[in-house]
């Protein structure tokens, strides 16, 4: 489904309002002010349909030097503009302005809409065409086609629909596979719906009921209902303006600026590493720490600049440039933005986005700048290796590459094959790590276990849990299990009753542990079924101890923090167990009392161990098969 936004810009009172009217048969101005200043101040929206029958929605952006605020906010999502020149006046400092602003925001469709075309005469008028050639010439707007209109006559207005509507054609469809993310412009209430936002969906679908997430804020919030060009639907597109009203969120929690997107989807940044260029008509220079006014989506962020490959950045240049934010932000890599000096207040320059997930750079370092170079230009599974190899420390599912790169799931997710095939990357169940992030945690596991074995060396292992509490990692369980699994299958570790140790590692005993050894099973055999016996009753000093421990899930069973049993007693007593089950479909405390010549206590011991191991379970009075 093919959605179309429609932007106006150019100099004040150039007559982009009427323009939209003409077009319309609305008024996007509203404002009480705007009507009495006859100007634009805030943004209008709108939309009218196409010959083709495609509904186009159009965004109105004041002009004024004052209100570029309001028309940078405005220029998101835009898909063909419409650069409006009066030709009473011609090409004027806004109108510059504004293109710049389109420039950056790589917006690549457009049209010159030359108005008030009945006030002058054809020489002048030709005049006026000239001047917009020259003054667009290198920009995506050279050689588009100008269309002469006059919004109160409607002369050319038919001429320019057509127009808009043959290129509405070439216009690729938005991305809806992506999670979704639209940036708030305007936030209000209405009586009996209460919080409405509006803004265009960027990319993504969203739906009645879905619960999203409002960043940076991170307030979830459901959608109660949506609104496209003033009709309510059930799902709103990538591409469409759209209205969505909010449950359980007050209209001063949420401000312009602010993204409503899927839950994770996207992350927080205080610290951008971006591409810069200068346009070519300033008599600034953006030096080390300069304050800027930064402008993505519909927020406004004051930052610092530090350059990166320069000292300084002249006009019409480019240059790496960390950007060191005042406040958090919620962007993604390959996102277009445009800076504004502080003071005096002057568009000097825009750029994209490379890398969200940063740290502080230190000037002039090779490395940073190669870094940078292969995230701007490199192939996806380079730029998803690079990722994951300067976050070893995190552990990134399918989502954080979407969010960072700006991918869809399809290509992320063939990238990342390439990159398992390819032994760069390792799968843990939903997460993925670069391989030398793998290499480093599997050298902490090996040093750990090669510690452990020092300190302990009649002990065959250290328990998985162990080793989970002491390794220190963000892993959740199962999936340093699959870390373990991997290393088990490499041999640089073996898994034997549940311990983990170094793979050539094997306690051996002198003779007078051997002897222990043998004088602790003879202890335990003799106890037999009848009697269960305690670490500390077979335990006569440290020694015993000590071997005890190394005959623990080989010769002994510990059925709980002290009660032990020979392994040949203990499988005697679990097959005799399990037998009577399987005849009987289950087994009283009595019967197994009964069954094995033991006492009560004795029993309960080995049920309750039994029961711990998930070999069987306890319903009412009785255990069955688990």
């Amino acid at each position: 489904m093919k959605n179309i936004i429609i932007g106006t810009a150019g100099h004040i009172d150039h007559g982009k309002t009427s323009l939209i009217k003409a077009l319309t048969g609305r008024d996007t101005d509203t404002l009480k002010e705007e009507k009495q200043r006859g100007i634009s101040i805030n943004l209008g929206f709108t939309y009218f349909d196409l010959p083709s029958n495609k509904r186009a929605g159009i965004v109105d952006v004041p002009g004024h030097e004052k209100f570029i605020k309001n028309m940078l906010a405005g220029s998101s999502g835009i898909d063909i503009v419409l650069l409006v020149v009066a030709c009473d006046e011609g090409v004027m400092p806004q109108t510059i302005e504004h293109l710049d602003i389109l420039n950056f925001l790589d917006i690549k469709n457009g049209i010159i809409v030359l108005t008030k075309c009945q006030k002058v005469d054809e020489d002048f008028k030709e005049l006026v065409k000239e001047d917009i050639r020259e003054r667009l010439e290198g920009t995506f707007l050279d050689n588009v086609d100008i269309i002469e209109v006059d919004s109160i006559s409607g002369y050319g207005i038919d001429k320019l629909i057509n127009k808009i509507d043959d290129i509405s054609n070439a216009i690729e469809s938005k991305n809806e596979d992506s999670p979704s993310r639209l940036n708030i412009d305007r936030v209000f209430s209405v009586k009996g719906f209460g919080t409405i936002i509006t803004g265009t969906l960027l990319e993504g679908k969203i739906k009645i009921n879905d619960e999203l997430l409002i960043y940076p804020k991170g307030i979830k919030a459901k959608i109660r209902g949506i609104q496209v060009h003033g009709e309510n639907v059930e799902v709103a597109y990538a591409g469409q303006r759209t209205a969505i009203n909010i449950s359980n969120v007050k209209v001063e929690e949420i401000e312009r600026g602010d993204v409503l997107a899927d839950i994770n989807s996207l992350e927080e940044s205080k610290m951008l590493d971006v591409k810069i260029s200068l346009v070519k008509h300033t008599s600034r220079e953006l030096k080390h720490w300069d304050r800027l006014k930064l402008y993505h989506g519909t927020k406004e962020t004051l930052c610092r600049a530090v350059p990166l490959d320069k000292d300084y950045i002249k006009k019409n240049e480019s240059a790496y440039v960390q950007l060191r934010l005042e406040e958090g932000i919620v962007v993604k890599k390959g996102d277009k933005f445009v800076i504004r000096t502080y003071s005096p207040m002057e568009t000097i320059g825009g750029g994209v986005i490379i890398d969200t997930s940063v740290k502080k750079h230190k000037k002039f370092d090779s490395k940073v700048i190669d870094s940078l170079k292969l995230k701007e230009l490199g192939e996806p599974k380079d730029i998803i290796e690079e990722y994951l190899k300067q976050n070893k420390e995190e552990y990134s599912t399918i989502q954080t590459l979407m969010s960072y790169t700006g991918l869809n799931e399809n290509v992320i997710e063939e990238n990342i094959r390439i990159l398992i095939e390819n032994n760069r990357v390792i799968k843990l169940n939903n997460y993925y790590i670069h391989v030398k992030a793998y290499e480093s945690l599997k050298d902490d596991i090996l040093d750990l276990l090669n510690h452990y074995h020092k300190k302990n060396r009649l002990k065959k292992g250290m328990s998985k849990e162990e080793l989970r509490s002491k390794i220190g990692t963000k892993l959740k369980t199962r999936d340093l299990d699959v870390v373990i699994l991997k290393m088990e299958s490499e041999k640089k570790i073996k898994i034997v009753n549940k311990l983990v140790s170094s793979y050539d590692f094997n306690v051996v005993l002198n003779d007078k542990q051997k002897a222990i050894k043998l004088d602790i099973q003879k202890q335990l055999r003799k106890a037999g079924l009848a009697s269960i016996l305690t670490v500390e009753e077979v335990c006569i000093n440290y020694n015993y101890k000590e071997v005890l421990e190394s005959m623990i899930g080989y010769e002994i069973e510990l059925l709980s923090d002290s009660h032990i049993m020979d392994k040949e007693n203990y499988e005697i007593a679990k097959h005799t167990l399990l037998k009577y089950i399987k005849e009987n479909k289950g087994i009283t405390l009595a019967e197994y009392r009964n069954l094995i010549n033991s006492s009560r206590k004795n029993c309960l011991i080995i049920l309750e161990h039994f029961d711990r191991n998930r070999i069987t379970k306890r319903i009412e009075d009785k255990r069955i098969m688990f």
